[in-house]
């Protein structure tokens, strides 16, 4: 694509991220060296001001944000340098990352809603990676439930002896919230654990959500693989093994993360979901892969570009940023 795209990120403080591990940087990186200008801004700051009139497009609703010019560096201390911050209609970029973390709650959901104004192609409207509509319809452990063939026996409810049931035909099981991330509150409990009970009872104290229940896999202690998608089609992974004595293997709480290849199965559930993606224009997703079973799709703020870059000597994020451009060029 020939011409210089505004490019605006929409995450966590950039000041704070790990430059040797964060995905968004990698990104910001990419699109840096291709010429793009780049912005930030943090969700707190969007606004939306309904029947404002555009000039030139009559009363439209519009979307503005603080944002920040910025330019990025691979230094750390000094990886971002900012211009002064002013409120800019976002409808006016060509392309928006959606790039803050979950958790996946009412203000991430209103986010969703508040970008679903501008996104699209043409004037006034660009094009928010992923699909906001498409991230607030498919939460990363519900989505993955419309592929029953794909995944290890799950439980998804409120109902205390569901549960019970569940842990007695298959005596080993994983307790995860459903709207949770980075293995944050995932629990192992086996057969003759007696802390489910206590479990549930702290969870629906504080929670009105319902949990994850599935069936513990023996092949995690190998690795839970992740699989980074651009616009449905894999391009690599990397393995992520659990420390010693730990039964998640997400790399917030100490999982290693190794090189690895995909397998035929891999390939078969990337086949299998891969549509699906791209009709939702998700197209920057890791997927978790525990064995044969597929347990996760991660579509609101997928990690491992820049582990996968030095492993398979990739440019992961390059791919990415070919598949938003094709959209572009498509309109």
């Amino acid at each position: 694509m020939a011409r210089k795209l505004d490019v605006g990120v929409q995450m966590d403080p950039l000041e704070g991220i790990d430059i040797n591990g964060d995905s968004t940087f990698a990104l910001m990186l990419e699109a840096q060296a291709r010429g793009y200008n780049l912005f930030v801004y943090g969700v707190e700051s969007l606004a939306l001001t309904e029947g404002a009139h555009t000039p030139g497009r009559g009363r439209t609703s519009r979307v503005t944000a603080s944002v920040r010019p910025v330019s990025v560096q691979r230094e750390k201390g000094d990886h971002a340098r900012f211009g002064a911050a002013v409120r800019r209609d976002l409808g006016d970029m060509d392309v928006i990352l959606m790039r803050q973390d979950p958790p996946f709650d009412m203000a991430y959901i209103t986010a969703t809603h508040l970008l679903e104004h501008i996104h699209g192609t043409g004037p006034g409207r660009a094009l928010v990676v992923n699909d906001p509509r498409s991230v607030r319809d498919s939460p990363e452990k519900l989505l993955v439930t419309h592929y029953p063939e794909l995944m290890p026996p799950t439980l998804v409810t409120w109902d205390v002896a569901e549960i019970r049931a569940f842990r007695a035909r298959w005596r080993d099981i994983i307790v995860k919230p459903l709207f949770g991330n980075g293995g944050s509150g995932v629990f192992r409990i086996r057969e003759d654990d007696q802390n489910l009970n206590a479990l549930l009872e702290m969870h629906f104290a504080r929670s009105r959500e319902p949990l994850m229940i599935q069936r513990y896999e023996p092949a995690v202690r190998a690795g839970d693989k992740r699989i980074i998608l651009a616009d449905g089609k894999p391009i690599g992974a990397i393995n992520r093994v659990p420390a010693e004595g730990e039964a998640r293997s997400n790399m917030h709480v100490g999982g290693v993360a190794q090189k690895v290849d995909l397998t035929p199965r891999d390939r078969e559930i990337c086949e299998t979901i891969g549509p699906m993606l791209r009709e939702k224009g998700l197209i920057f997703v890791g997927i978790d892969v525990i064995g044969d079973w597929l347990t996760e799709i991660n579509v609101t703020s997928p990690t491992g570009l820049q582990e996968l870059a030095r492993f398979d000597g990739v440019n992961p994020a390059g791919l990415l940023w070919d598949c938003i451009e094709a959209r572009l060029s498509a309109g």
